[in-house]
């Protein structure tokens, strides 16, 4: 059952831009955009969650390599090998199958829950917002990195929970998002200046975000979906959440380095409709897809546990066969 949530309009906020080798200018031809899902299904990657016997190896301490350069190796991993822990911020507290909320998908029986508490360094809150990555794996189980001349995209069913269960926080509570490689130029400074080209990862994605009554003074509470990042790697708010429940989410990148971000309620296929953005994500023309993941965010106090959020059928496509 869905509950409904009233509109919020935000103002962008900007992010400093990189500039590269790859970056670019506004009068470039689009190619047509992909709807996730478009193509062949790698068998190799993704995962339904279907197997009663599901299990995540935390492999604690988790890592905190972002805010205290501890990696805390070995890092935690899924027995089936299709994930792993974010090697920067470490993976959600509470990684556990459960059964496949009212109105999943036909047929689904199990899904996967994410919640954390200790966002950043474990049991030393930082009383800001901070984040958890649970990361699909790609490189590994493909042995490399997919072009993006074979139009990959990547499909997830994701849950809102009731409004009231949510934490009670404004700012981002989830992410879906991917890891894109491109080429940059790099210029070095000195008396003899000299250029260089060297791999830059970018993770463009789809946020979202919420705003408590309570704190914005307004008599109900608002969510929506942000987008990261456009042209000039700015940030804005591209989808209202009108309503919770099931949400399908889909992000694919094109042959001309292009993201493209689909997002509509309930769990029917995404369709040329449900596009809520295209851009050369955060500045640069995308040339590889690394990997795809979710964010787990909370308020870090070490009290306050993040919003429930659970995933399901989580599939990884290329138009032109690998």
């Amino acid at each position: 059952m869905r509950k409904h949530l009233y509109l919020l309009y935000a103002i962008p906020g900007a992010i400093l831009m990189t500039a590269g080798l790859a970056s670019i200018s506004a009068a470039e031809t689009a190619v047509r955009p992909v709807v996730p899902g478009t193509g062949i299904r790698i068998e190799e990657l993704g995962d339904d969650f279907e197997d009663a016997d599901w299990e995540w190896n935390h492999n604690w301490p988790k890592s905190s390599q972002n805010l205290n350069d501890v990696a805390n190796k070995p890092t935690g991993e899924s027995e089936n090998g299709r994930w792993y822990e974010g090697i920067k911020r470490g993976h959600p507290d509470y990684i556990k199958r459960v059964p496949t909320p009212e109105g999943g998908l036909p047929g689904s029986e199990g899904s996967l829950l994410l919640r954390s508490l200790y966002t950043g360094v474990p049991y030393k809150p930082s009383y800001r917002q901070q984040q958890d990555d649970f990361v699909l794996d790609v490189m590994y189980n493909l042995h490399g990195a997919i072009p993006v001349d074979r139009t990959p995209s990547v499909v997830a069913r994701v849950f809102l929970p009731p409004v009231d269960k949510w934490e009670n926080r404004t700012g981002c509570h989830f992410a879906f998002r991917c890891a894109l490689d491109t080429t940059v130029r790099e210029v070095s400074r000195g008396l003899f200046a000299t250029e260089s080209l060297k791999s830059e990862i970018f993770y463009p994605g789809m946020f979202i975000d919420f705003e408590a009554k309570e704190q914005s003074g307004r008599d109900y509470d608002t969510a929506s979906i942000r987008i990261r990042g456009n042209e000039k790697d700015n940030d804005y708010t591209a989808k209202q959440v009108e309503v919770t429940g099931w949400w399908t989410m889909g992000i694919s990148v094109t042959p001309d380095g292009r993201v493209h971000f689909y997002a509509r309620p309930g769990i029917e296929d995404l369709t040329p409709r449900d596009r809520i953005a295209s851009h050369m994500a955060q500045g640069y023309r995308a040339e590889n897809f690394r990997s795809a993941f979710f964010n787990v965010v909370n308020g870090d106090d070490g009290k306050t546990w993040s919003t429930e959020w659970i995933v399901d059928d989580t599939m990884v496509y290329v138009v032109k066969k690998l």
